[in-house]
């Protein structure tokens, strides 16, 4: 497994703790709580510069990100989507719009193998279906 898939995995665990959570930490802690979430479930510290800057660039512009998610999810609001589902599109909608080295086949393709590891079997067609949609807007 590459190195920003460890990243792009280690941004989901914690962006989806904290969505479970309610938990909205400050910037100012963002890094710190990161840093601690990785010694507790001893994620590889190599993946930590990219997955913080997924946290943060997904922190920063999660309106804009979830308004692009949901011109393309028919009959489904973000708010409802499973929290898996929903912070795995987060990801790869924020590298399809903001990745300038990361192309939106590839951010395509690593959000449906992350969605095979974690998210229901169904959920791979869905998340395929709206990332297939916002990428054909761009």
């Amino acid at each position: 497994m590459g190195l920003r898939r460890k990243s792009r995995e280690l941004a989901l665990q914690f962006l989806y703790g904290q969505d479970v959570q309610k938990d909205v930490c400050s910037p100012d802690i963002l890094e710190k709580k990161l840093d601690e979430f990785c010694t507790y479930f001893q994620a590889d510290s190599k993946s930590l510069p990219y997955a913080l800057q997924l946290i943060n660039g997904i922190r920063d512009r999660q309106q804009e990100i979830d308004s692009a998610i949901s011109s393309c999810s028919h009959n489904w609001r973000v708010e409802r989507m499973a929290a898996v589902d929903r912070n795995i599109l987060r990801i790869a909608t924020y590298e399809m719009l903001h990745g300038e080295d990361v192309p939106a086949t590839v951010a395509i393709n690593e959000a449906l193998e992350i969605a095979k590891r974690y998210a229901e079997s169904e959920a791979v067609s869905f998340i395929n279906g709206i990332l297939d949609g916002l990428q054909g807007k761009k």
